[in-house]
C-alpha cells in the first residue's frame, strides 16, 4: 500500500542503529517514505539527526518483542543488539528480539502482503570449518556459549523466515551480514574496529585477543547498505539466504598495524586472553549477491577506516 503520494512505505525496525540510520538516509534519497522503529536500547536519536525533520520520515518507539500494526509495503527487520557488549547485556533479550521480532514482523508482512528482508549475520556459521563461508555451509555453532543467544537467535530468524515463505507464500529476503563499519558505530560497542580507532586516537594500548592472527572481512556500510537494498529490489526465483560483506581478509595484528599507521597513533599492540567461541576465520563467499545484482563492494579497507577514524575524532572532540 503505497502512501497518499503514491510513495513506497518502508518500515526499518532498528532504524536508529548503526546499519539502520544508514539505511534510512538512503531510503529517504530514494524518495520512498520511512518508517523507523526502536526501542533505543542500542541505537541513538543522534544516528538520525541529519533527515529526522524529513516530511517522509517518521520514528515510532517500539520493541518488536510486541506485535504492531502499521500499513507498509517493505520491511527491513533489523532489530537486533548486535556487538557482543550489547548483546551479551541481556542475552535473553536478545534471543526474544531475535525469535519473537521475527515473528512479529512475518505476522506484519503476512497481513499486509509487504515483502520483508531479515539482516541476519555472519555469526550463523559460528567458528567455521569451511573457508570462505558459503551460504550452503550449515555452520559450527555451540549452542550454549555467551555468544549463543545471538548466534542462535539469528539462526532460529532464519528457520521462521523459510518457514513462513513456504507455508504461508511470504515473501522473504535473508541477508548474511559479515563485519560492517563506519560512522555511526557506537564508540564503545566492543567491536574491533572501532575498540582499535578510538584506542589509536588517545593513544592507548590497542588490545588484540589472542595472538591476533584470527582473521576477519570489513565491509564498509555503504557498500553494506548498497547490497542490501539491490537485494530487496532483486527478483529471486527462490529466497536462499545471500552472504554480504567485503572478501577481502586482515588478521587483528595486520588491522592494529593499519590503524596505529593511519592515525599517526603512539599506540602499542597488546594481547589479552581470547574470548570464548571467538571463531578463528571469518570471510564470505560473495558470489552469489554478485550473481544476483552485479554488487561487489569499492570502498576499500584504507579508505573505509580513514572516514571511520575522522568521524571518531570528530566525535570525541565534541564529547
Amino acid at each position: 500500500m503505497r502512501d497518499y503520494f503514491g510513495k513506497t512505505r518502508v518500515l526499518v525496525t532498528g532504524g536508529a542503529g548503526f546499519l539502520g540510520s544508514h539505511l534510512c538516509e538512503r531510503l529517504l534519497a530514494e524518495g520512498k517514505s520511512v518508517i523507523c522503529l526502536d526501542s533505543f536500547f542500542t541505537g541513538a536519536r543522534q544516528n538520525l539527526a541529519a533527515f529526522q525533520q524529513h516530511p517522509d520520515f517518521e520514528i515510532i518507539r517500539h520493541d518488536v518483542t510486541e506485535p504492531i500494526r502499521l500499513e507498509v509495503d517493505l520491511i527491513y527487520n533489523l532489530a537486533c543488539p548486535a556487538s557482543p557488549v550489547h548483546y551479551q547485556h541481556d542475552p535473553i533479550h536478545t534471543t526474544k528480539t531475535s525469535v519473537l521480532g521475527a515473528l512479529n514482523m512475518l505476522s506484519l508482512a503476512q497481513s499486509t502482503g509487504a515483502r520483508i528482508l531479515q539482516a541476519s549475520t555472519s555469526e550463523v556459521y559460528g567458528d567455521p570449518q569451511v573457508h570462505p563461508q558459503p551460504e550452503s555451509y550449515w555452520g559450527h555453532v555451540n549452542p550454549i556459549g555467551s555468544r549463543s543467544c545471538y548466534d542462535e537467535g539469528k539462526r532460529c530468524a532464519e528457520t521462521l523466515f523459510f518457514d513462513y515463505h513456504r507455508t504461508r507464500g511470504v515473501d522473504i529476503r535473508v541477508v548474511r551480514i559479515f563485519n560492517t563499519y563506519g560512522p555511526r558505530m557506537h564508540p564503545n560497542d566492543g567491536r574491533v574496529v572501532s575498540n582499535f580507532i578510538v584506542q589509536a586516537l588517545k593513544n592507548e594500548d590497542l588490545t588484540v585477543y589472542g595472538d591476533g592472527q584470527q582473521t576477519r572481512s570489513f565491509c564498509y556500510v555503504d557498500d553494506l547498505i548498497a547490497a542490501m537494498t539491490k537485494i530487496m529490489d532483486c527478483s529471486l526465483s527462490s529466497p536462499e539466504p545471500i552472504n554480504i560483506g567485503n572478501p577481502s581478509e586482515f588478521t587483528m595484528i595486520e588491522l592494529a598495524e593499519k590503524v596505529i599507521a593511519l592515525t599517526g597513533s603512539s599506540s602499542r599492540i597488546v594481547h589479552r586472553p581470547l574470548p570464548a567461541d571467538d571463531p578463528a576465520q571469518r570471510r564470505p563467499d560473495i558470489s552469489r549477491v554478485t550473481q544476483l545484482t552485479g554488487w561487489t563492494p569499492t570502498v576499500s579497507v584504507d579508505e573505509g577506516l580513514q572516514r571511520t577514524a575522522a568521524y571518531f575524532k570528530e566525535v570525541m572532540a565534541s564529547s
